[in-house]
């Protein structure tokens, strides 16, 4: 085959080669035009975007539009190159000596820097500019950013520098300074679609409206990408290629039973679910891809819900389009928002599962449980309903926190609606009769028990160690703080108190009156204990024998006795003996 006959693909194929042919990038082209005109070209372009919006593609149309001689040979500086003269051939075609491609990513150094810099003082040996484009340039070092900024400053007249990058936030700021920014947007899908129909027209080939609206949404606005895919779907498809092949081809569930799935999940049919999602994997859909599809659903009914223009997507079809809308108008936004994060959660699991398949079912079936759960304003508002029940209050331990999630449940529901002042009508549904809630407290003990029950353990060391009680009766607290107490430490436990019990504290700071605390008052037990055991005659025999022993816990009769019983084993009534006569 030889080099006339080979084929191109498709992205180089119809690589642009003028300003026209640019599509997507109007505000940049209206820009640079202007310039061009009035004579005001800078000495250094950096072009930033995502990968396949035309960075490298205008960097040369620019370098081409600065050397264009036209085809009498004697035109100027244009943005209208005309693509026939030599220095516009030799620029698209790569092989023009002025113009100077280097990809940073294979030329990080200060040394390949130092070669642009000694060869800028030498004029173009043709051409009318010298131009370095400079690709991937966020892969420089930063001795090489550095060595390249007064040149990038001052450089000669005939020298212009082009820069293009993915990662803008990479280079430094002394580089973008020096140099005029374009912003390359992604390309719309209105657009995309019209470029690649056009595409698709120039090569004779048969693709479905709806295929290549799967393929613009797969490019997620990267030119080069859709035409690449379009080139791999040309190729795909025998006669006209069809969205199921399309479909096929990039691993895509079919959007319309991802919203059949979709559908389920809300239901909460788990054993539906299941099965569609088991058809769609046996038909070749990616796990992967299935869960995504479900959250790019997800995401686009919550913005048309917000913002109903949204579902007015040329990527849609009109059957999904009204299908969304529909879900859109029956669905609250908290459930969405819910379905969201779980599914984001979803993927990570999916990545990172040795078997795809099994992680993506076990979230659907998550996904199905949680589907008819109530929101949590649905169930404050299932509570404020109930009427409070008659008789004994809460189950209690012994020492008053309340047993159990749900009561717990109940008792922050209540806290939160006795602190809100909008919320006096709701309280009285909730709350019980106070002086019979804080019964439940009748000593400082009950007290600490609740907050052990509740697992604050910061709160508990503080009172136990820098709180010495001067008064207490339930509801109302008083006390003389130690040197080292916290100064918000009344404010945080009258608010923790009544967060768990539903009633309000009134927790006060008094100068003086205060017990020992409870650390305190432990220790000089324990002290006690200690002492009486060195003093022990049987004790004393055994440091004598051992003196570097030492008291490492002591245990009480009671506590001992107490063990035992707790350990025994259960007595056997009538126990068998092999050996006795039958």
């Amino acid at each position: 085959m030889t080099d006339a006959t080979a084929y191109r693909v498709l992205a180089r194929k119809y690589r642009p080669e003028t300003f026209a042919d640019l599509v997507g990038q109007e505000a940049m082209v209206r820009t640079l035009k202007n310039a061009f005109e009035a004579d005001r070209i800078a000495q250094a372009f950096i072009m930033t975007g995502i990968r396949g919006t035309g960075k490298t593609t205008t960097a040369r149309i620019i370098a081409k539009g600065m050397n264009c001689i036209g085809t009498d040979g004697t035109s100027g500086p244009t943005t209208d190159p005309c693509g026939t003269c030599e220095h516009c051939s030799a620029i698209m075609e790569g092989r023009h000596v002025d113009v100077i491609e280097m990809d940073a990513a294979s030329n990080t150094g200060v040394g390949n820097i130092r070669e642009i810099i000694d060869s800028v003082h030498y004029r173009a040996a043709s051409a009318r500019y010298k131009v370095y484009i400079i690709d991937e340039v966020h892969m420089l070092s930063t001795g090489a950013f550095n060595a390249l900024l007064k040149t990038l400053e001052e450089p000669p007249e005939h020298v212009k520098f082009i820069f293009a990058t993915t990662e803008i936030r990479k280079v430094p700021v002394t580089v973008l300074s020096r140099c005029q920014r374009f912003d390359l947007r992604r390309i719309e899908p209105e657009v995309m679609i019209a470029l690649l129909q056009k595409i698709a027209k120039s090569e004779n080939a048969q693709i479905a409206d709806d295929a290549l609206a799967l393929i613009t949404r797969a490019a997620e606005g990267s030119a080069r990408d859709a035409t690449s895919l379009l080139d791999q779907a040309i190729s795909h498809g025998a006669g006209e290629t069809t969205a199921l092949q399309v479909r096929a081809m990039l691993g895509l569930a079919d959007r319309s039973r991802v919203l059949d799935l979709l559908e389920m999940i809300l239901r909460g049919d788990a054993a539906g679910a299941l099965t569609e999602i088991g058809a769609q994997y046996a038909e070749g859909a990616d796990p992967m891809a299935v869960l995504r599809d479900l959250a790019e659903i997800t995401h686009w009914i919550s913005v048309v819900k917000i913002t109903p223009d949204a579902a007015e997507d040329p990527t849609i079809s009109p059957e999904e389009r009204d299908r969304g809308r529909a879900m859109a108008d029956a669905l609250p936004i908290r459930v969405l928002t819910r379905l969201w994060q779980m599914l984001l959660k979803a993927l990570e699991e999916v990545a990172s599962a040795p078997n795809a398949m099994m992680a993506a079912e076990m979230a659907i079936i998550r996904l199905t449980h949680v589907a008819d759960l109530p929101s949590p304003d649905e169930l404050v508002r299932t509570l404020q309903n109930t009427p409070a029940p008659s008789g004994n209050p809460l189950p209690t331990s012994g020492g008053g926190a309340p047993q159990g999630g749900g009561a717990q449940m109940v008792q922050q529901a209540q806290a939160r609606m006795a602190s809100n002042p909008n919320a006096s009508g709701q309280t009285t549904a909730l709350a019980r009769d106070p002086a019979a809630a804080l019964a439940h407290y009748p000593t400082f003990e009950h007290v600490l028990e609740l907050i052990r029950h509740n697992r604050d353990v910061k709160l508990l060391v503080e009172v136990e160690t820098t709180l010495q009680l001067a008064a207490y009766q339930p509801g109302r607290i008083e006390f003389t703080p130690t040197d080292a107490a916290p100064r918000d430490l009344a404010q945080r436990l009258g608010a923790k108190l009544q967060l768990w019990t539903g009633n309000r504290w009134a927790v006060t700071v008094v100068n003086s009156g205060g017990a020992p605390t409870i650390a305190s008052l432990r220790d000089a037990k324990e002290n006690a204990m200690r002492e009486d055991a060195q003093a022990h005659p049987l004790m004393q025999a055994v440091m004598a024998q051992f003196p570097q022993a030492k008291i490492t816990s002591i245990r009480t009769a009671q506590e001992i006795a107490a063990d035992a019983v707790e350990n025994a084993l259960p007595e056997v009534e009538d126990e068998w003996d092999p050996f006795e006569d039958t």
